[in-house]
């Protein structure tokens, strides 16, 4: 048993420390650097009160990220394509919008005979092997070196292909906002993807992600992708409890842990409210690497025609 628990002290106060990594160690390395092991977070949901300081804090660390579109808009292209305005509905909080870009899922579910109610935080879970990156026709979404995926709002035409690849629909769209409208102005566009992208601009400096800094239960847990599993198999262990995002999509750098198992799960689901199902591997689809193939140097292409554009519009 001592060696147990000095083993989870160890793995604590390791994973800790590169989660308040100061600037050139730990994050910064990992977020620049390609030879550093991808991040990944632990959340751990029997910890979660369901506060939303996590919510807040992502909305106030991001909001310079948030689209603030024309108006009125112009005819969508194609016709079919329905607007999507959140513009005046930013104060959403309970489901995923691209002003919200994390909200808590409540659940409940059976422990020990009794029925328990569980508070999950929910937002992109970066994927090994991002589908919304590997198949965006544009080349808007990135995977960084430290294992983040996120859309370049600069780039993106907003067709959501994004959204349609990633297994848990996570990707939200706003219209009137984005390249389209200069491109082609007589049209509104598709708009733009908005999603979590970790607070990339903190974790260059090496600091945390705002969501895992303010929460005060310690809910979230980051660092090298390595230690966070074994982290996750020792809670999971302590709780008799279960882990999802391990194999979920081929692996993901999100791994929750729950005291009660995922499929037992009872929760609300739907538009821009993820499940928690099981999740096959989306990029070992023979048609979707064929796809992701083709689509690279076009993708490449267009995403350097996109950052020529971006720069030339910012110099004026």
């Amino acid at each position: 048993m001592q060696s147990s628990v000095s083993r989870r002290q160890f793995l604590k106060s390791t994973v800790f420390a590169a989660g308040t990594a100061v600037a050139g160690t730990g994050l910064a390395n990992a977020a620049t650097n390609a030879h550093e092991e991808p991040l990944a977070t632990l959340i751990d949901i029997s910890r979660c009160i369901g506060c939303e300081e996590c919510v807040y804090a992502c909305k106030d660390a991001n909001a310079h990220k948030f689209p603030e579109p024309e108006k009125p808009f112009p005819k969508m292209v194609p016709a079919r394509v329905p607007v999507e305005d959140w513009s005046e509905k930013r104060d959403v909080t309970d489901r995923l919008t691209p002003y919200n870009w994390l909200y808590i899922q409540y659940a409940t579910g059976v422990k020990d005979g009794k029925e328990i109610t569980l508070t999950i935080p929910r937002r992109c879970m970066h994927c090994q092997n991002p589908p919304c990156v590997k198949l965006c026709p544009w080349g808007a979404a990135k995977q960084e070196p430290n294992g983040l995926s996120r859309i370049d709002s600069g780039i993106c035409l907003g067709g959501s292909k994004c959204k349609n690849v990633c297994p848990w629909d996570i990707p939200q769209r706003q219209t009137g906002v984005g390249l389209y409208l200069d491109i082609l102005p007589a049209f509104a566009g598709n708009g733009v993807m908005y999603k979590c992208d970790r607070c990339y601009q903190k974790l260059e400096k090496g600091e945390q992600p705002a969501c895992i800094a303010a929460c005060p239960e310690e809910v979230q847990v980051i660092g090298r992708r390595s230690e966070i599993i074994e982290l996750a198999r020792e809670r999971a262990k302590e709780m008799d409890g279960y882990l999802y995002g391990l194999e979920e999509n081929g692996g993901t750098h999100t791994i929750y842990v729950s005291p009660v198992p995922f499929d037992q799960l009872t929760y609300n689901t739907g538009k821009g409210k993820p499940h928690l199902n099981p999740v096959k591997d989306t990029m070992a689809d023979g048609s979707n690497l064929a796809l992701a193939l083709v689509i690279a140097p076009v993708a490449g292409a267009a995403a350097a025609l996109g950052k020529f554009y971006k720069h030339i519009k910012e110099e004026a």
